[in-house]
């Protein structure tokens, strides 16, 4: 077996030790993990991924309440990384409510939300979704009598008053992806393609066994639902993208392939379970009607047609969590993690366990009380 070639703190690689190789490939010109160096992880155990979806940081960050939820979200996130002890974490997309950051710099509030996941070493990826740099919404309450509040630019649990440190600009989705890289070892996120801005997060892991670090366990495919400063579609570019990329390095489609965007495609809408979830379907809320992306070009085409596609995993809805089959493969909605964001539903995390021989997919939710629920073999 190969010897560690990556440098990383004793915590990381006590926790990360696990069943494969984590390599990156990178869509653009850029140093990525895999050129950078390689760790080495355990061969006991399947490699657990914990998707953190619709987090909501900052929103209504001028309340007392809103900071407050993201302590909460941080307490759901510490909660599902120590009972779960996962070896990668996805964080499913809207991270922050961008709409409600009166700050330039809203990667201090991105900050916050990767730091359970940091602090305990454990590396990461991130796509985007459609509140993570969506245009500063006006509160209507700030142009009543009262005004506008005194202090109104709390930032991460402390506050800065004064016009100087307002600012209702936003943070584009390219600097927040480039402060997260910069700022974080851990982080596996990657620009996508310059060709496909203002779509950012398309880019693909490989996952290479331990035994024959050669030979992929699984690709992992991140796509950029859009959404925010753009709409929210996957477009055309993005599915030639992702054609020529599988063809590239998984040409036979031996491969497993797992998918992962914010934003449901259209096809979410025909898997959809009616009147509570029944099996097939596995899953514990089906509450809302599920909120599509605006139209339809041409990815899911793409992969109902691979044999490779095992399943796709969403954000969005925060009132559904289920996964239903569709075609030959899964759609999967994850669990709304996070306090911020509509709904009072009990909040978790889906997770998704991969194990290389004989190879499967499983999936379950864990939530904030350690309960387990909703298990499902998505890959035999």
């Amino acid at each position: 077996m190969p010897s560690v070639c990556w440098l990383v703190p004793r915590v990381t690689q006590v926790m990360i030790a696990k069943l494969f190789y984590f390599l990156l490939i990178s869509a653009v010109a850029l140093p990525t993990k895999a050129e950078e160096g390689c760790h080495q992880l355990r061969s006991t155990a399947p490699f657990k991924i914990a998707l953190f979806a619709d987090l909501h940081f900052g929103e209504d960050a001028w309340t007392h309440w809103g900071p407050l939820q993201d302590v909460k979200s941080i307490k759901v996130m510490s909660s599902v990384l120590d009972d779960e002890t996962p070896d990668f974490v996805i964080y499913l997309g809207d991270v922050i409510t961008a709409n409600n950051i009166a700050i330039k710099n809203a990667s201090l509030y991105w900050d916050q939300a990767v730091s359970p996941t940091r602090a305990r070493g454990i590396p990461w990826a991130s796509v985007f979704g459609n509140h993570d740099d969506a245009a500063f919404v006006w509160p209507i309450e700030w142009f009543s009598s009262p005004g506008i509040p005194e202090i109104r630019c709390r930032v991460a649990n402390s506050s800065c008053s004064g016009e100087e440190e307002c600012h209702f600009e936003g943070t584009q989705r390219l600097e927040l992806m480039k402060n997260e890289i910069e700022r974080n070892t851990l982080s596996y996120s990657r620009y996508g393609p310059k060709e496909l801005w203002p779509s950012i997060s398309n880019y693909v892991l490989q996952l290479l066994s331990s035994d024959n670090p050669k030979s992929p366990v699984a690709l992992l495919y991140f796509l950029d639902s859009g959404g925010g400063s753009y709409p929210e579609i996957i477009s055309s570019a993005q599915a030639e993208w992702f054609r020529q990329k599988a063809l590239e390095i998984n040409p036979d489609s031996r491969v497993p392939e797992i998918i992962f965007w914010h934003i449901p495609s259209r096809a979410y809408k025909k898997a959809a379970p009616w009147f509570g979830i029944h099996k097939p379907c596995m899953g514990s809320i089906n509450k809302e009607r599920v909120a599509t992306q605006e139209a339809e070009m041409g990815i899911m085409k793409l992969l109902v047609e691979r044999p490779s596609a095992k399943a796709i995993f969403v954000g969005h809805n925060h009132g559904l969590d289920w996964c239903c089959p569709y075609e030959k493969l899964w759609l999967c909605f994850a669990r709304h993690t996070g306090y911020g964001g509509y709904g009072n539903w009990d909040r978790g995390a889906r997770i998704v366990e991969i194990t290389e021989q004989p190879f499967s997919v499983k999936s379950w939710i864990r939530m904030e009380d350690g309960s387990v629920h909703s298990e499902v073999v998505l890959s035999p």
